[in-house]
């Protein structure tokens, strides 16, 4: 795809160029917001308005860089701000350091399908979803993370470290529940 013409013609107010910028992003573009959510209602909610932000400052856009690059920034951003925004994540977002999960440095040997692990990622409370998608997935360093979500650096360690072995934990007892299932069948 032509993401030069593609930009150009929307700049323009095209919209059927607007309406294929949305259709090649939308489908990836909504599994990054899922990543942030709870809910594909909610995630469905950060795509339109991260599609907004796309159009609104699409002018924006210098060529320097991949449009699919460009785009996830926003949709990442987008998702990070409803996060703060709803009332429903804020309680969830507070990162403090009661109620911390032991961090630990072993490692499951566990095979998952990236589905399933996206599933276990889901179920981290949302403060820790946010931290471990940014720094695990998205690549942000926790400096980025810090000023992306007005919380120090060393918190952003932390909290990743924790989402780490809460991960790790889950790993351990969905391995150690396989392997009983396997050795109890005749």
């Amino acid at each position: 795809m032509d993401y030069h013409h593609l930009v150009k013609d929307c700049l323009k107010g095209d919209p059927a160029a607007q309406k294929r910028l949305y259709e090649h992003f939308a489908g990836g573009m909504l599994g990054v917001c899922y990543r942030y959510t709870k809910s594909m209602a909610d995630a469905e909610d950060v795509l339109q308005e991260g599609f907004i932000m796309v159009f609104k400052n699409l002018h924006q856009f210098n060529f320097s860089g991949e449009l699919g690059g460009w785009v996830r920034r926003i949709m990442v951003n987008t998702a990070i701000n409803y996060l703060k925004k709803h009332s429903r994540y804020q309680s969830d977002l507070l990162f403090t350091d009661a109620v911390l999960h032991p961090v630990s440095a072993d490692d499951p040997e566990v095979t998952l399908s990236t589905k399933e692990l996206a599933d276990l990622i889901r179920q981290l409370p949302p403060g820790y979803q946010a931290i471990f998608n940014l720094h695990a997935v998205e690549g942000y360093t926790h400096v980025e993370i810090g000023k992306i979500l007005g919380i120090n650096e060393g918190t952003s360690r932390s909290q990743y470290a924790r989402a780490r072995a809460l991960l790790i934990s889950w790993l351990k007892k969905s391995s150690a529940v396989n392997k009983n299932e396997t050795y109890a069948r005749p």
